[in-house]
């Protein structure tokens, strides 16, 4: 037998060696019973469908789905008798477990009123399609009100409030999901304001013209401007620009003081002497006395 063929053997046993022992450990991990992990399971209330804001929920409208018992979501319900008859305060979707932070207080009902925050109040303002900023003011949005007064031959234009959150638009308290970021022509637009801002609010829609103004979600800061006023319009136009003013003319030389030259004054006049006038017949004669 040549050292070919030996070889050869060699691999040959070795190759049906490895696979019968990987024969072998297949069928003992298949003769293994199959273990389970046991979870520690609850139930908690779920949505059985997506629920939109201010709806009132019905036992068709939630579920019982299984939960993790180490991973309980504050404030989660357990049975579906605590949440029937309450209404939706936040949208919620499918299959999300319903907490008491998104279903209003037993008994508060459902629609908009829940959904007022305490010590806030809900204002509606008519709107157009100018106002509405086009129909892209939607529930959610944050919006500047501005406020435009006319008088005779003057006006003004300035914020009343500011960062105001949209309650809703029409009679829609949420976007459709299908149409987000579309615009939503409505004729009312409903605001959230404190009772303070509600008053100036109702006060310039009575008094003047209101606009609104979108904001950038993002942008929470409270918008500061002094108004603007007609006559800024066309001040610049009306006016010529002001000129600059002349150079200041330079300061004059002090003259030098030049005390004027001392006369000596006239000598007093000599004394006149006395006359006496002397009438002697027709001849008249003067002679003066020393």
């Amino acid at each position: 037998m040549n050292r070919n063929t030996r070889t050869l053997i060699v691999l040959l046993v070795a190759v049906a060696t490895a696979a019968a022992a990987t024969w072998l450990v297949y069928l003992a991990i298949q003769s293994r019973p199959v273990q389970q992990v046991q979870i520690a399971q609850t139930f908690v209330v779920a949505a059985a469908k997506p629920l939109a804001t201010g709806a009132r929920l019905s036992a068709g409208d939630v579920k019982l789905v299984g939960w993790p018992a180490d991973a309980v979501i504050p404030g989660s319900f357990t049975k579906i008798e605590e949440v029937v008859d309450r209404g939706v305060l936040d949208a919620v979707a499918e299959n999300e477990p319903l907490t008491t932070a998104k279903l209003a207080a037993i008994g508060a009902g459902a629609g908009l009123p829940p959904t007022i925050p305490p010590g806030m109040r809900a204002i509606s303002v008519r709107v157009n399609e100018v106002v509405g900023v086009a129909g892209f003011v939607t529930p959610g949005n944050r919006v500047d009100v501005f406020v435009t007064l006319k008088g005779n031959n003057t006006g003004l234009t300035r914020i009343v409030v500011s960062n105001v959150t949209v309650l809703t638009a029409g009679t829609k308290y949420e976007q459709d999901k299908s149409k987000s970021g579309e615009a939503m022509p409505s004729s009312v637009v409903t605001l959230l304001l404190s009772p303070e801002d509600t008053e100036r609010v109702v006060l310039a829609a009575t008094s003047g013209e209101v606009m609104l103004a979108l904001r950038n979600p993002l942008d929470v800061d409270v918008t500061k401007t002094p108004g603007t006023k007609l006559a800024s319009l066309y001040g610049d136009v009306a006016s010529p620009p002001p000129s600059e003013p002349p150079a200041p003319r330079p300061a004059p030389r002090p003259r030098p003081v030049v005390a004027p030259p001392v006369v000596a004054p006239p000598p007093p006049p000599e004394p006149k002497p006395y006359t006496v006038e002397t009438i002697r017949g027709a001849k008249r004669t003067e002679e003066a006395i020393r």
